[in-house]
């Protein structure tokens, strides 16, 4: 699941109403000191300006990095916006009055800085619109192949880069006839507040855009973003007195802080997703030498207890041949050694069932065991494997419902089996909520059942009759044990499993077991 295909998690979502209350809480402290000048401050606007540049390079590449992954013609215009915007920093830092020179570095006129500015502001939530409309939308198949890649990034990136430079040179170039924007030196004239109202209805547009449908994580930082930028449009245009006030910096730390939010939100997710692999890696490993310790020493414990019998029975075996291959056979003795090599044919019977006994004693073990609490044992790794698969737990468990007689470890296996199955069932799923529901009821006469039900891709008629069946998979990586293990263990258990398709989309697993008195009633008149 990739940033903007995963919804948010309710901590997400929390974590980001915090925020904007941050940025509001700073919004009205900085409204009583907003006119208030702090001349000889453009110096410190290099700094902000390369900030703003890394900040939002870096957000285009990571875009970027997430378009060549999952092509989306969403992402790419969102990366195409990101770069944009903050290429488009340099010049309007450099043709600032009074930063480099008194017309700024590129010797530009008075409405320079302001025209890029306004392209600025009216650019960003733009691309925003854009990739908020093409959410879910996918290149044609026919052209994915152009579409994807290095081809389509390089070429995007060109285009921007050749897009900043042309405008910037038009802009110096043609600055006599650009709209009369600035009054002054530090002053906005009455034009600039048409430019601030186009935006903020861009800002709204785009807001109202990425609150329709199913949001995912990328779109719920979006959504911060522009409440930030919003911000910082009513400070600059409609509160401060013009550059350099308390009430203009502070609109510039707003964009700042717009700059860096979705950029430090993907470089968490990386670290997360790079977090993950390497313990996954590690677990495989670990995982990989026990499997090959347990067959070292499941093999060293079969040759061992094998050796014995296996060499009897050649010994006895050469022994007959001997005593037939006399001038005169003695027959006594080869039927001797005939009995000697059935003996031991037996007794390595009794090696092989003793090493099957081995490896389902513990299903001797059987004690009284509530479902409920098997569930709730295994919910936190439940939760977590969700959570990698961008899917919601739900829990509903039925009280007062009668234990069962068996092995706790191995319906916790059961359990966690058909969880995992289910988040691996709606990874894909992008046109719903990613749902997995666990209940525990009581069926009458004397069954407790256990369902797991997913918003997945469903079961077709076929897969639902043959899903238990050794090495059946809808996987593609998948072996085709996990359901037949699954169903070993229920039925060791007296009990039935079964799948269903839902109505709508997914499907769901149940356990029937026997309720403690009815499985020990059944055993006693066994």
């Amino acid at each position: 699941m990739l940033l903007h295909d995963r919804p948010p998690t309710r901590a997400q979502a929390l974590l980001a109403i915090w925020v904007a209350a941050a940025l509001l809480l700073a919004f009205f402290a900085a409204l009583p000191f907003a006119r208030v000048q702090l001349p000889g401050t453009e110096a410190a606007l290099p700094a902000y300006t390369t900030a703003i540049l890394i900040n939002d390079v870096l957000t285009a590449a990571l875009l970027l990095a997430l378009f060549s992954a999952q092509p989306a013609p969403g992402v790419l215009f969102l990366a195409v916006g990101y770069l944009f915007v903050g290429l488009l920093a340099v010049p309007w830092a450099l043709t600032f009055p009074g930063v480099f020179a008194e017309h700024g570095l590129l010797d530009a006129g008075q409405q320079t800085t302001a025209a890029i500015a306004a392209i600025r502001r009216c650019g960003f939530p733009v691309f925003v619109l854009a990739y908020a409309l093409l959410r879910g939308a996918r290149f044609p198949q026919g052209s994915l192949r152009v579409w994807s890649g290095w081809r389509a990034i390089s070429g995007a990136v060109f285009l921007v880069c050749a897009v900043t430079v042309v405008a910037t040179a038009v802009i110096v170039a043609y600055d006599q006839n650009m709209p009369k924007l600035m009054a002054g030196r530090m002053e906005a004239s009455s034009l600039w507040t048409y430019v601030a109202g186009a935006s903020v209805v861009l800002y709204v547009a785009a807001i109202g855009a990425l609150l329709r449908g199913p949001r995912s994580v990328l779109d719920l930082w979006l959504l911060v973003v522009l409440f930030a930028l919003l911000l910082e449009i009513v400070l600059l245009s409609f509160i401060s007195s013009g550059r350099l006030s308390v009430g203009w910096w502070a609109g510039r730390g707003f964009g700042l802080a717009a700059a860096s939010v979705v950029l430090f939100q993907m470089m968490w997710e990386t670290t997360a997703l790079y977090a993950h692999l390497v313990r996954s890696i590690v677990l495989e490993r670990r995982a990989s030498q026990m499997r090959l310790a347990s067959l070292e020493a499941l093999s060293a414990s079969i040759a061992h207890e094998l050796n014995q019998p296996l060499a009897s029975m050649v010994t006895n075996a050469d022994a007959g041949l001997l005593w037939l291959d006399r001038p005169e056979p003695n027959v006594t003795e080869c039927k001797g050694a005939l009995d000697l090599i059935a003996s031991e044919g037996h007794r390595a019977g009794k090696v092989i069932e003793a090493i099957r006994t081995l490896f389902r004693k513990d299903t001797r073990e059987r004690v009284m065991v509530d479902l409920n609490e098997v569930v709730t044992e295994m919910l936190p790794e439940i939760r977590r494997h969700a959570r990698l698969g961008g899917a919601a737990v739900q829990v509903d468990l039925a009280e007062g419902a009668p234990p069962v007689v068996g092995n706790a470890v191995q319906l916790q296996q059961v359990v966690s089996n058909l969880a995992t199955n289910a988040v691996e069932a709606m990874t894909d799923v992008a046109d719903r909520p990613r749902l997995l529901v666990i209940r525990t009821a009581a069926q009458a006469p004397n069954d407790v059942l256990i369902s797991v039900t997913d918003t997945g891709e469903g079961l077709g008629a076929e897969d639902a009759s043959s899903l238990f069946e050794p090495f059946v998979t809808t996987k593609p990586a998948g072996l085709g044990m996990g359901l037949m293990i699954c169903r070993s263990i229920v039925e060791a258990h007296g009990g039935r499993i079964w799948a269903t398709a839902n109505g709508s989309a997914g499907s769901t697993f149940t356990v029937a077991l026997p309720a403690a008195d009815d499985h020990a009633q059944g055993m006693a008149g066994s």
